[in-house]
């Protein structure tokens, strides 16, 4: 995928996270080798600029003489490389240096092209650093899991290749390339910004995302199981509240639901007047996700393209300005509301399985099993799904509204951002478990509805899941079965049946 700086679209940041490799468009060549040129010219001066001959952070006023300016762009990586935890997964660690790459080729960083070069070819060979996920708080970049990938281009650290964490050094050798010697500012300008915070919040948005067309999907399931009626997403009840999410939401799940034979067996004749809520409001509940996801991605997508060093090279008048750009607040916000879509759609599916599982509201054997009693069908199951959604609630907590001070109260707001946006990936995998619950709670529902059929898409649905999971005839071990439902939806092969609303 060509990328050109400042204009990457939001399908191609998709495309980055699910494994296509950027290469950056020539055209920005010019400007970064412009940037670059200014940092000599500002250095000729002799004069104090922040980042390029001073200290950092507190130490700020500390002058740095000519002969140590290389050594401290070394040490500030280095020393920033303080991260702890797990490791970043490569696919989101990718998109990281991807969005770093993106940053530093607008030519307001001052790097050299070499840099730049060096990010887009370790991209190019699959050379991803080993960077732990905790120790960033969200301002003054994300300096630790930044200072870590750093670390790895001038040979410290170590590199993932081929899935094995391999000394940095000899990871680059062995795929011909040179550690970088770091010039003025360049330590820097790879270790400021919000990069390592995007990244996480891109990877969360995109899983978001697939997460809600695949709950559509189980949600109209459901519906049908239960019985449900499509009256509730007759388009004038939408059309007059006028919220763009709603709206589309309850044309995707009419159409889900048209041509259903099920649907046509009670039109006439059914003594129930109202669906509980988790079926009748989807398309509010729905709806107003998706417009929230949706708000999240303009705010993503603006940050993705922007530029968040400190501080940034103007060519044009060799200046270097100091500002914020690197506190990631924008993105902090962003994460909140991502958690809180993830956690309202597993909060609804789980409400849905609550209702099939209970005869009282659904009509269907109690827990989904031809023999209660003696069997327990899907008792269980739902009581993981309330496990599940209650631990994302915990969860769901807003991270932007915490804050505290470092670097010796120099930098005395920050945005908790990282661990606000590194909390969305185990949120995805528990509202992936309830909706893989909920398809399998919904496809047995509708097997008891035999001989009726669904519509369409719906028993395509239905299809893909009996042709890894059988019903549920008597208890049998039920973790595979949750299992193989899961990864079904946490692929998107089940987002994949139908065209449903998304980001864009």
């Amino acid at each position: 995928m060509i990328m050109t700086a400042g204009s990457v679209p939001l399908g191609g940041w998709r495309s980055i996270y699910r494994g296509e490799t950027p290469v950056l468009d020539p055209s920005c060549e010019a400007s970064i080798i412009a940037s670059a040129a200014a940092v000599a010219r500002i250095l000729a001066r002799n004069e104090p600029v922040y980042g390029i001959n001073t200290g950092f952070g507190k130490l700020a006023s500390v002058r740095i003489s000519d002969d140590d300016l290389q050594t401290l762009q070394r040490n500030i990586v280095l020393s920033h490389a303080a991260g702890v935890g797990e490791a970043m997964p490569v696919a989101i660690a990718r998109l990281m240096m991807a969005l770093k790459l993106a940053s530093l080729a607008q030519g307001a960083s001052g790097v050299r092209m070499a840099t730049v070069a060096l990010i887009g070819a370790m991209l190019a060979k699959q050379l991803t650093p080993v960077i732990p996920a905790q120790g960033s708080v969200g301002a003054s970049g994300d300096l630790a899991p930044l200072a870590h990938m750093a670390a790895a281009m001038i040979g410290a650290g170590e590199i993932w290749v081929e899935g094995v964490a391999v000394p940095a050094a000899q990871a680059l050798a062995d795929a011909g390339l040179a550690p970088l010697v770091l010039g003025p500012k360049e330590g820097l300008a790879l270790l400021n910004g919000t990069q390592f915070s995007c990244a996480y919040a891109l990877a969360g948005l995109f899983e978001a995302e697939r997460l809600f067309a695949s709950a559509l999907l189980t949600g109209a399931l459901s519906t049908e199981a239960a019985k449900g009626s499509d009256a509730p997403f007759d388009p004038r009840i939408h059309a007059l509240r006028g919220h763009a999410g709603q709206i589309a939401t309850a044309d995707a799940l009419r159409g889900l639901m048209e041509g259903s034979a099920i649907r046509a067996s009670h039109l006439v004749d059914d003594s129930r007047v109202q669906d509980p809520y988790c079926l009748r409001c989807q398309p509010q509940v729905m709806g107003a996700i998706l417009d929230l996801l949706r708000q999240a991605a303009t705010t993503l997508l603006i940050e993705a393209n922007g530029v968040s060093d400190n501080p940034l090279i103007f060519a044009d008048t060799d200046e270097a300005l100091s500002g914020g750009n690197f506190h990631a607040e924008p993105v902090a916000f962003a994460a909140d509301m991502i958690a809180i879509a993830m956690c309202e759609i597993g909060s609804i599916a789980e409400r849905r399985v609550a209702m099939l599982v209970d005869p009282a509201l659904s009509g269907l054997p109690a827990f989904l099993t031809p023999r209660p009693g003696l069997n327990s069908g899907y008792m269980i199951p739902q009581v993981t799904a309330a496990a599940l959604v209650s631990e994302n609630k915990q969860r769901a907590y807003p991270a932007s509204v915490d804050s505290i001070p470092t670097s010796a109260n120099q930098e005395d707001h920050v945005s908790m951002a990282a661990h606000g946006a590194r909390r969305l990936m185990a949120m995805a995998d528990n509202v992936a478990a309830v909706l893989g619950i909920e398809y399998l709670a919904a496809a047995q529902g509708i097997d008891f509805l035999a001989p009726l059929r669904s519509s369409e898409t719906l028993e395509r649905a239905r299809a893909l899941l009996r042709a890894q999971v059988p019903t549920l005839d008597e208890d049998r071990y039920i973790h595979p079965d949750m299992a193989k439902a899961q990864a079904l939806v946490a692929s998107g092969a089940l987002a994949e049946l139908a065209d449903l609303p998304g980001l864009t």
